[in-house]
Formats: structure tokens, sequence, C-alpha cells
């Protein structure tokens, strides 16, 4: 299989290295991208760990952006968009910065192509879960065309790249105190010695050997301690602690207070620290805990997760990194939203802000339809009567304090939901409408979705308009350019920063802030209060 690097740019301020068409090893001074690159590599910047990955030709490794090791000459080096490249092109990863145990790519949320949709679905589980066959069938293409496209885009096709978050993840799981066997099944290999091989091909060790070493010296993206424990419990079986990297800056007490001040009692829970939710994973039930660790430099979130299966461990980790929007490009966002005088203040008030995303789309979707034209508090109490009435209770509740139920299925609501819930009737017409078309499969919510589908095919549907399509568009696929110009209390926060107020004049305004326009979104929200509704203005 051929190994190709960046091929295309992404939007992105020009204070960041963005893709392109990079040389390759010997030509590489030659191309503007591969020299700017060149240049972060050189100067060990950690701002681009993550972004890309700097292929060392005459070492047969690949490094992150920021190793501690000597230059490489341009003309050993060449710049991959993934780790599977890398492994395709015959390197390994390096024993000494670790390429993997960084935040992840901020590009899959960026780009809204094949490649990106693919990727999102890749982390998410899909092969592992349906297959080459699944993953084209989710995304309308064939498996041919879809492998040509990631092999010419990122450098290897679906398998490769499925591999290499394998690998990623059974390193993470390495750090637990789970047994090597089930760190192999929990991470989606096959077999114990598909598991050995893939581990010794890209780390150049034994999974024991990689144990002991991660286990002399901690590092972000491992486990803290032994987190893996036998519960013998018939609900759910297995809790794992782990340490997820984010990119700094990182307000992650903005962002989990987001959540706090909406969390719906029973399915989720919020302490001064932490906060915590139910969810369904493909295999079975979960329960997660967050709380925030590491430093301003190096930020980590702490997750404490309860699962049914290990098997659902990965598409865990790759929704609680959706959810904080732990792999943003915070310092480029930053950057360019504080180019704009009248945002100067509340980015330097709030570095690192975040946008909330989603572990439960269809979930996200229910509460953005009964959270329309209310206050928060309105919102979160028909969401906690409806989860009452309706949820299915939590096997492991007695384990996980304040958490007792799952949110409610589509298929419970659409049965049942017009006996709960409260309000203007063409409300209850639209949820119950919208509850009907996605337990038939009429309407199908993912993260490998284009923006401009998951619009369209909810704007279909009588009762939502452009708020409610934008608002899942941001939540779920972690849409980056939107501005919510149609919502109230964003306009509020907008006047309170000497913003237009007005929608017409705040969306020409805002224009300037593109591509970062749902950060400064939330930005405006932040202004407007803690607790501010978020609804659209009344047609």
């Amino acid at each position: 299989m051929k190994s190709t690097e960046f091929s295309r740019p992404a939007s992105r301020p020009p204070a960041t290295p963005t893709p392109g068409a990079g040389a390759g090893a010997g030509t590489g001074v030659a191309d503007p991208v591969f020299a700017e690159r060149y240049r972060a590599m050189s100067s060990r910047d950690s701002r681009f760990d993550g972004q890309f990955i700097t292929g060392v030709h005459s070492t047969g490794i690949y490094c992150r952006p920021s190793c501690p090791a000597v230059t490489p000459k341009p003309s050993n080096v060449s710049f991959y968009l993934t780790s599977a490249a890398a492994h395709e092109a015959g390197l390994r990863a390096c024993k000494r910065c670790l390429p993997d145990a960084v935040p992840g790519s901020p590009d899959w949320n960026i780009r809204d192509d094949l490649a990106a949709r693919a990727m999102r679905l890749i982390i998410d589980g899909a092969v592992e879960r349906e297959g080459v066959t699944g993953l084209a069938a989710r995304l309308g293409y064939s498996e041919r065309h879809l492998t040509r496209v990631l092999v010419d885009e990122l450098g290897a096709g679906p398998l490769a790249l499925a591999r290499a978050h394998r690998a990623q993840t059974a390193r993470l799981l390495l750090g637990t105190g789970l047994p090597i066997s089930e760190v192999a099944f929990a991470a989606g290999f096959g077999s114990i010695r598909q598991f050995n091989d893939t581990i010794a091909a890209v780390y150049e060790r034994t999974p024991s050997e990689l144990r002991s070493r991660m286990q002399a010296a901690v590092r972000p993206g491992y486990a803290s301690r032994n987190g893996a424990e036998p519960t013998g419990e018939p609900g759910i079986a297995t809790t794992v602690t782990l340490q997820l990297p984010a990119r700094a800056p990182f307000d992650g007490r903005g962002v989990l207070g987001f959540l706090g001040v909406r969390a719906i009692p029973g399915v989720e829970a919020v302490t001064a620290d932490s906060y915590s939710r139910t969810l369904r994973l493909p295999n079975g039930f979960a329960a997660v805990e967050l709380s925030l660790a590491g430093s301003p430099a190096a930020p980590l979130v702490s997750c404490v997760a309860r699962l049914t299966s290990l098997a659902d461990l990965a598409p865990l980790v790759s929704r609680v990194r959706r959810l904080l929007d732990l792999d943003a490009d915070a310092q480029a966002i930053d950057l360019a939203l504080a180019a704009d005088p009248l945002l100067t203040a509340s980015v330097a008030g709030t570095p690192g802000i975040r946008l909330p995303g989603s572990m439960d789309p269809e979930e996200t979707l229910f509460r953005a339809l009964l959270g329309q034209q209310v206050s928060v508090a309105a919102a979160r109490t028909a969401l906690s009567r409806l989860a009452e009435a309706l949820g299915d209770p939590f096997p492991d509740a007695g384990a996980t304090p304040g958490l007792s139920r799952h949110f409610p299925t589509a298929a419970r609501i659409a049965a049942d939901g017009r006996d709960v819930l409260r309000g203007p009737a063409a409300r209850i017409d639209t949820v119950i409408r919208v509850a009907e078309a996605l337990a038939s499969g009429e309407l199908v919510l993912s993260y490998g979705q284009a923006r401009e589908t998951l619009e369209s095919s909810l704007t279909a549907l009588a009762g939502i308009g452009p708020w409610t399509a934008g608002y899942l568009a941001m939540r779920v696929l972690g849409s980056p350019d939107i501005l919510l110009t149609s919502d109230l209390a964003l306009r509020q926060g907008a006047a309170r920063l000497a913003l237009p107020g007005d929608a017409k004049r705040l969306a020409a305004h805002g224009a300037g802030w593109a591509p970062w326009r749902s950060y400064a979104g939330m930005h405006l929200w932040r202004a407007a209060g803690p607790a501010a509704p978020s609804r659209p203005e009344p047609a």
C-alpha cells in the first residue's frame, strides 16, 4: 500500500501549520508547507503534537514534533497526517517521545470531507464493529472508493488506520491493571497473536516490556494507577481509570460547568470537582466520571469508567474526547478570535474555551428540542421528568452515586412520550415525530455525517428549524464554524461585549471570526451568564 504525506489544506489560521502537499524525503525544503512543519519540529513546539507526525527515515522511527532528539536533516524527514501512514512507510514509534500519547488531531472536526468523516467513525470503533464494508456503507461509498480516498488523503487505508488506532488503545490500556490478554481483546484485536505482532511492529517492544516502561514513568495519556477492577457484578463488570491528555490551554472548568448546569438527575451527577453520567455503548452499558487533572501546561482529564464490556472502552474514550473537545487547536482558536478587539478581553479571561460535544446524538437532539424557547432550568425540569418516567434503570446504580437510569430511547419516547411531556402541543408533536423517525430509521444521526447532510435531514422534519440543526451540528459533529445568531442568549451576550445585538449585523461582524465562529459563540453565551438559555427566537 502506498504511503503519502499531507495532501490537502485544512481550514486553519496562518499561525498554525496547515496540512498540505508535503514533499518526500530529500525534497522537503522546496515545499513551503514542509518548511513550516520543519521549523515547528526544529523548535520542538509542543503545540503541534498530534497535529502531524515526523517520520525520520535515517533512523526508521516517527516522532511527535516536540521530540527532544537531535533535529534530523530535511533530506531524512517526511511528515504524515496519521500514525498509520508512518507505519505503512515502514516506520515505528519513537520510544523516547511516544508520539501517540498526545491529544488527537483537530482536523477530523475542522474538515468535513470523506476522509475526515471516515476518521471520526474509525476512531469510534466502526471498523471493529462493522468491518470496512459497514464503514463504507455508513458513509455511502464503495469499499474501493473509500480505500482509494483514504490512501490518497491520509496515507493509509481503513484497515491500516483502524489497526493503528487499536495499537494506541492497547498502549493506553497497558497502563491499567488489566491482564494483557484482556487488553488485547478490549483494544479490538481478534487474537493474542495479532495483538503481539502489532505491538511489536509499532513500538518494537513486547506488550510486557511496554507495560513495564509505562509503570516506571507515567506519562500523559496513560492510566495514573492500576485502575482495572473486576467487580464480579452481573451489570457493570469492570472499572478502568485513565488519564486523557488535552491540548493546552484548556478551559476544563468551563466545559464541565456547561454540562453540569444542564445535568439531568439520575442520568447525570455533578459535584464541585466532577461530572458523571450513564450511557449506552455498542456492546453494553457504562458509567463514566470525569474530573480535571494535570497542569495548565499539560492538562489532563481523569476518566473513571465502569463498563459492561471492555470492547466498549475505545468508543468510550473517543466520545469523552468529543464531549470535552480535548483535541481542539486552542492556541490557534484563541489567536484568531483575540484579533477582534471586542473579543480580546473575553479570550484573555477564558483561554482555551471548548465547544461541548455529544456522547449520544439522539439524546442531544431531544435535549435541543425540549430546550427551545425556555430557560435552561425549565428544560432541565422537562428532561428530568422524561428520564424519570421513561428511562431504563441503570443496572449498576448502587456502585455509582447519583446515577440511577439511562436517558430514554427514541422508541420509548415515541411509544409513551405523550403521556409524560408537557407544554405546547406543537412542541410535543415535534418530539414524538422525531422519536418515531429515529426509531424507524427514517432519521439517522451519526458522527460520520457531513454537516450539510445532518442539517438537511433535520430540517426536512416539520418542527425543526435552522437553530436546532445548527446546534446539533456543533454538538454532534464538532463543527467549528457555526454562529447561531437567532439565539436570544447569544445576542444578549454579544450586546454585553459591545458587539451588535441584531442578528444580521452580528452575522456580518462574525464573518471575520471564521473558521471558529462556534467558539466565538461560546464566548458570547458565556458573557450572557453560566445558566443562560440557549434558544432560538420564536418564528
